[in-house]
């Protein structure tokens, strides 16, 4: 039997994911900051590519937030 939907949490899921992906992304972005010139390009590509990746994810948490406050004042 399926379980039912349950969408009370998810806001706050998707908040901490948010959070935690801003958070990774500052991290990288201090790491290059401070040894930019120890590291590889290919390491450096490889970072920048990542948090480019980031800020998909952190646009798709924020739709996501969005649709869920449109679906809790259905």
């Amino acid at each position: 039997m399926a379980k039912p939907d349950n969408r009370a949490d998810n806001v706050e899921h998707l908040q901490q994911s948010i959070q935690n992906t801003e958070e990774n992304m500052h991290e990288a972005e201090d790491y290059l900051n401070e040894f930019s010139s120890e590291i590889s390009d290919t390491e450096r590509n490889q970072i920048e590519e990542k948090n480019e990746r980031r800020k998909e994810s952190l646009n798709s948490f924020r739709e996501e937030v969005q649709d869920e406050a449109a679906y809790s004042q259905d």
